[in-house]
C-alpha cells in the first residue's frame, strides 16, 4: 500500500500493520446510515442533527472506533469531525485508516480533511495566517460534492493548519483567499474532504454539499422517518425483553411519557410504571400524572410519595452537584423499594437521550470535566441487577416529540417543556426547604400561566422561576419589606446543547413580574436572567 508510506505510525497498534495487507470483507448491502466520527468537534452533534433532517439516520462514534464496529453498523456513508487538535501534535485522536480502504464514502471535515491527508501520505503545516469565520470559496473543479452550487460561495472557517502537499491520487477542488486547498477528493474514489464546517448555518450552501453527500455519493434514501423508528423500535424492545416484565420510572415529562407509552406498544401489561413524588415537582404534577397515564391510557402504574424522605436527605445541603448526588440517591432507594414489589422484572426502562449522556459522559473521552451529573445516566441497573432499556437514547429532544405525536400523544404532553429530574431542587439557590418549594411552586404557576395565555410558552425551549436567597428592601403599601427574589429564565433553542435568552416582550415581563409580586407571598423583587448557554447553562444548578 504505497500511499501509506511513511505513516504506518497512524495505525493503532504492530498488529494492525499484519491486518492491513488482508482481504476486506464487504458487507453484501449497505445501510442507510451516516456514521459521525468524532475528533473532539464542538459541532459533532450539529453535524449529526443536520445528516437526520434529511431524513437520513446517523450514529457518532469516537474516533477510536473500530474496523469491526464499522463494519457492524455498515454505513452508505462516513463522515470525520473536525476538532481541536493539529495532526501532527502529540496526542493528536487518531483513526483506524482501514476504514478508509472498506469503499465506504467519506468526507472529512477540517481536523478530519487534514486527518485523511496526513495519514494517505501528504502534509499537513501551520499556517502562515490563521483563517476564522467567514471565507468566501471558490470552487475550481466540477464534481459531485460541489453539485448545483455557485462558482463562489460563503462558508464558515475555524483553523489554524492547513494542507501544503496533497496525497498521491488526491486532487484540489477549492481554494479560499488564505488557503489553496479549501477541498480535495480523491479522484479514482469517493474521498471527499472541506476544509470549513459544511453543517453550520454560516456556510450558505453547506445543507446542499451535505445533500450532495449523503444522497448523491453515498446512495442514501430518506427512510428515517417517525412511522420506522417506532416500528423498529418495537421490534427491538420484544426481541430483547421477550417474555419478561420491565419497570420504569415515570416522571410525567416529555422523554419518560414517549418511552413508557412506547413500551407500553411493545410490551402490553409487561410494562410497569413507577412515579416517586418527591416533593420537588411543580404545583398539581402527581394529579395530572395520575390522570393522563392510570385512568386515560391505562397504565400499571404505582405512586409514590416520599416528599418527607427527600425533604430530610436534602437538609442543609447547598451545593448544586451535592443536591443532585442526594436525590439520586434517595431516588435510587425508593424506587428499588417499589421495584422489588414488582415479581419477574428482568429489565429497567429510562427515556435517556442522546444530551444526556453527552453532558454526564463526554463522548470524545477525553478529560473533559462533567457539566452536571444526570439521574437517569447509569446508576440504577447497577445497583438493581436489572437489564437495561433505553429505546430514546439515541434522540434528539425534537426527535422525542415527532415520536410522541407518532404515537398519539395529546399535543400539551408532546410539547411541553423540558423539567429537570432533580425538579425544582435545582431552582432553588441553596438549602431546599419545604417553605422556598411552596413559594417557587406558587410563583412557576404563575409564570406558567401568562406565558401559555401570552402565547410565549410554545415560542420557548424552557421558561421558569428560579428561588434566589437574596433578601431586598421593598415597599408594599405603607410598609417596608425585606424579602427574596425569583429570577425569570427564558431561552430559547433547537435541541438543549445551546441556547439564547429568550426576548420576552417588556409587556409580558411587566405582568409576570406584577403578578409574582402580588400573589406570591415571601417575593419583593422579580429579575429576568439574560445569559446565554453557553457559558451559563439554561438552569442555575
Amino acid at each position: 500500500m504505497g500511499f501509506l508510506r511513511g505513516k504506518t505510525c497512524h495505525l493503532k497498534t504492530r498488529t494492525d500493520l499484519f491486518y492491513w495487507n488482508r482481504e476486506i470483507i464487504m458487507p453484501e448491502k449497505r445501510k442507510d446510515i451516516i456514521l459521525v466520527v468524532d475528533f473532539g468537534s464542538q459541532y459533532v452533534q450539529l453535524i449529526a442533527r443536520r445528516i437526520r433532517e434529511n431524513k437520513v439516520f446517523s450514529v457518532v462514534e469516537p474516533h477510536s472506533v473500530s474496523l469491526e464496529r464499522v463494519r457492524e453498523i455498515a454505513p452508505s456513508g462516513i463522515i470525520l469531525s473536525g476538532g481541536p487538535s493539529s495532526v501532527y501534535g502529540r496526542g493528536a485522536p487518531v483513526f483506524d485508516v482501514r476504514v478508509l480502504q472498506e469503499g465506504i464514502p467519506v468526507l472529512g471535515i477540517c481536523y478530519g480533511m487534514q486527518y485523511i491527508a496526513s495519514v494517505l501520505g501528504g502534509k499537513v503545516s501551520r499556517g502562515g495566517r490563521r483563517e476564522y469565520g467567514r471565507a468566501d470559496v471558490k470552487f475550481v473543479t466540477e464534481n459531485p460534492l460541489f453539485k448545483g452550487l455557485s462558482p463562489k460561495s460563503i462558508t464558515w472557517m475555524s483553523h489554524g493548519d492547513k494542507i501544503t502537499r496533497l496525497p498521491r491520487g488526491f486532487g484540489r477542488v477549492a481554494k479560499s483567499g488564505n488557503t489553496s486547498c479549501a477541498a480535495f477528493r480523491k479522484v479514482s474514489g469517493s474521498i471527499y474532504g472541506v476544509q470549513f464546517h459544511p453543517e453550520v448555518e454560516h456556510t450558505v450552501e453547506g445543507a446542499k454539499i451535505l445533500k450532495n453527500f449523503i444522497f448523491g455519493i453515498c446512495g442514501c434514501k430518506r427512510s428515517w422517518t417517525p412511522e420506522s423508528f417506532v416500528a423498529a423500535k418495537i421490534k427491538e424492545i420484544r426481541e430483547k425483553v421477550k417474555d419478561k416484565e420491565v419497570i420504569l420510572g415515570l416522571s410525567g415529562g416529555v422523554d419518560s411519557s414517549v418511552c413508557a407509552v412506547l413500551l407500553s406498544r411493545a410490551l402490553g401489561k409487561k410494562l410497569h410504571c413507577i412515579f416517586v413524588d418527591n416533593g420537588l415537582l411543580r404545583k398539581g404534577e402527581r394529579e395530572r400524572v395520575e390522570k393522563v397515564f392510570k385512568r386515560n391510557i391505562k397504565l400499571d402504574l404505582t405512586v409514590v410519595d416520599a416528599e418527607k424522605l427527600f425533604l430530610k436527605e436534602l437538609k442543609g445541603v447547598e451545593d448544586p452537584e451535592e443536591k443532585r448526588k442526594v436525590i439520586g440517591r434517595t431516588f435510587i432507594k425508593v424506587f428499588e423499594r417499589a421495584a422489588k414489589k414488582i415479581k419477574n422484572a428482568e429489565f429497567l426502562a429510562q427515556g435517556t437521550l442522546y444530551p444526556d449522556v453527552i453532558e454526564s459522559q463526554p463522548f470524545y473521552g477525553g478529560p473533559s470535566k462533567t457539566i452536571k451529573s444526570h439521574h437517569n445516566v447509569g446508576g440504577l441497573p447497577q445497583k438493581m441487577g436489572l437489564a437495561l432499556v433505553e429505546p430514546l437514547r439515541d434522540l434528539f429532544k425534537d426527535e422525542v416529540r415527532v415520536v410522541g405525536e407518532e404515537l398519539g400523544l395529546p399535543g400539551d404532553m408532546v410539547n411541553r417543556q423540558p423539567f429537570p429530574g432533580p425538579g425544582l431542587a435545582v431552582r432553588i439557590v441553596g438549602e431546599v426547604t419545604r417553605k422556598r418549594l411552596n413559594v417557587l411552586r406558587e410563583a412557576d404557576k404563575v409564570i406558567m400561566d401568562i406565558a401559555r395565555k401570552r402565547g410565549i410558552y410554545g415560542k420557548t425551549w424552557q421558561m421558569f422561576g428560579v428561588y434566589l436567597p437574596v433578601q431586598s428592601v421593598g415597599v408594599m403599601g405603607d410598609d417596608r419589606t425585606y424579602e427574596d427574589a425569583i429570577a425569570l429564565r427564558a431561552v430559547t433553542s433547537t435541541d438543549g446543547m445551546t441556547a439564547d435568552w429568550a426576548k420576552i416582550p417588556y409587556d409580558v415581563l411587566s405582568e409576570i413580574s406584577n403578578r409574582v409580586i402580588n400573589e406570591v407571598d415571601g417575593v419583593n423583587r422579580v429579575v429576568f436572567d439574560i445569559t446565554s448557554k453557553p457559558p451559563g447553562t439554561i438552569e442555575w444548578e
